[in-house]
């Protein structure tokens, strides 16, 4: 995981595509903070707990469920990072205005909690990953069931499945972004020219 996300961020600008790493988890934000990755990370949603003033867990803060995180995915799309902001995420927001195109994201998950948001990436134009360390089958049905695109086993070493499905997927997301681009070049044109 260590070398993961130099490759990863390499073969990105290469491509003079911009990649941000976010994590959506259920897990405790204080221990994914706490781990030699977390400063790979744009954002860290998480669940999180109200300290006292002896600095001990009283109540919780946020909960992050398989619902909630589908809302961080929209923070992100919009590019309204800030959990404590709800105007901006809930204001209408044209596809080619949002910051971070569905079509552009990847989603790497490994549990129950994040098939909604594996769905919800893949239906608009997005990728999904189903990771697996021992136990195939629910990633297999997964796939099956059409809510993931792709499936590989929690390895994130050189030259891995998930290496090759990654950069595979930033090949395709530089070559739509540039016909998406082409697309409204040739729209904008078609407007100033009748």
């Amino acid at each position: 995981m260590k070398t993961w996300f130099k490759r990863v961020n390499t073969y990105g600008e290469k491509l003079g595509v911009q990649v941000e790493h976010y994590i959506i988890s259920s897990g405790l934000k204080e221990i994914i903070e706490g781990t030699s990755i977390s400063g790979e990370f744009k954002m860290i949603y998480a669940a999180e707990y109200c300290y006292d003033e002896k600095n001990v867990p009283v109540w919780p803060a946020m909960a992050v469920n398989y619902t909630s995180k589908t809302q961080f995915l929209f923070r992100i799309n919009k590019g309204v990072l800030d959990v404590t902001e709800h105007n901006g995420l809930n204001e209408f927001t044209p596809e080619n205005k949002r910051r971070i195109p569905f079509r552009n994201m990847i989603y790497i998950g490994d549990g129950l909690t994040d098939v909604p948001c594996m769905k919800l990436v893949k239906v608009n134009g997005g990728h999904s990953i189903a990771v697996y360390q021992n136990e195939t089958k629910k990633a297999g049905h997964m796939i099956k069931q059409g809510r993931v695109d792709f499936i590989a086993p929690a390895d994130y070493s050189k030259n891995s499945k998930m290496e090759q499905l990654v950069f595979k997927i930033f090949d395709s997301i530089k070559a739509e972004d540039e016909l998406v681009r082409q697309h409204l070049e040739d729209e904008e044109f078609s407007k100033t020219n009748n």
